[in-house]
């Protein structure tokens, strides 16, 4: 079972910026495609972005040219940069790797 611990949420103002990071001590984690997932009460989880193991990202349609994901294997994280956020980008935001999940973090946006 991987570990995964979301970092970075936090309350912003619309149009402003956070950079979500997802940490692991898993020794294989480079072997890993990482997701990052997001939730709002009521709602099913929806995914945001996707970076494989060999660096390929896949950016949902509905945060495109917004958000961007990466990795850093020397550390062992992933990051979600998202820029111009909107009340609707309002959620829980999750790491996930395989059938491992984050506990989650708190992504609030003001208007």
């Amino acid at each position: 079972q991987v570990q995964l611990v979301e970092s970075g949420g936090g309350e912003v103002q619309s149009g402003g910026s956070l950079r979500l990071s997802c940490a692991t001590s898993e020794r294989t984690f480079h072997n890993y495609n990482i997701g990052w997932f997001r939730q709002t009460p009521g709602k099913e989880r929806e995914f945001v972005a996707r970076i494989t193991w060999h660096g390929s990202s896949t950016i949902a349609d509905s945060v495109k040219g917004r958000f961007t994901i990466s990795r850093d294997d020397t550390k062992n994280t992933v990051n979600l940069q998202m820029n111009n956020l909107q009340p609707e980008d309002t959620a829980v935001y999750y790491c996930n790797a395989g059938a491992n999940w984050g506990q989650g973090t708190q992504v609030t946006v003001s208007s």
